[in-house]
């Protein structure tokens, strides 16, 4: 059977494609934590749903995510997920990895709904940034 969570960031990734960043913010905690490139991180929805809208923008509104092989590690309410994250976009000159091995943590809310409480789609790579 598949996690769920790989149903909620396919959910996520059609957002991002979409740029429906309000259905977006839906799946992040409150603190969460996005890593927007080595360097620059997004504190809460407000500066994460301000960082999408700067993303799409980088990418000339035309990225569109999405994940290849993926592992979660569950322990109670928090998973860890690694993923071979893929972008695609009508952009040629991106300073940045389209090609991505990330690490997402997400934490179920008293409701039982699992959100994103950390997303990094570089993963590993920025401890091999300056």
């Amino acid at each position: 059977m598949e996690h769920e969570l790989k149903a909620l960031i396919k959910k996520c990734d059609l957002a991002i494609k979409n740029e429906d960043f309000d259905t977006l913010m839906d799946y992040y905690t409150d603190d969460a934590v996005l890593v927007v490139k080595p360097g620059m991180v997004a504190k809460g929805k407000d500066e994460i749903k301000k960082a999408f809208i700067a993303i799409a923008k980088y990418f000339n509104n035309s990225i569109v995510p999405t994940q290849g092989k993926m592992m979660i590690l569950e322990a109670g309410d928090t998973a860890l997920v690694l993923s071979h994250t893929f972008l695609e976009a009508d952009k040629e000159d991106s300073e940045y990895s389209m090609d991505r091995k990330a690490t997402y943590v997400f934490k179920k809310n008293s409701q039982g709904k699992w959100l994103c409480a950390i997303d990094n789609s570089y993963g590993t790579e920025l401890i091999d940034t300056d």
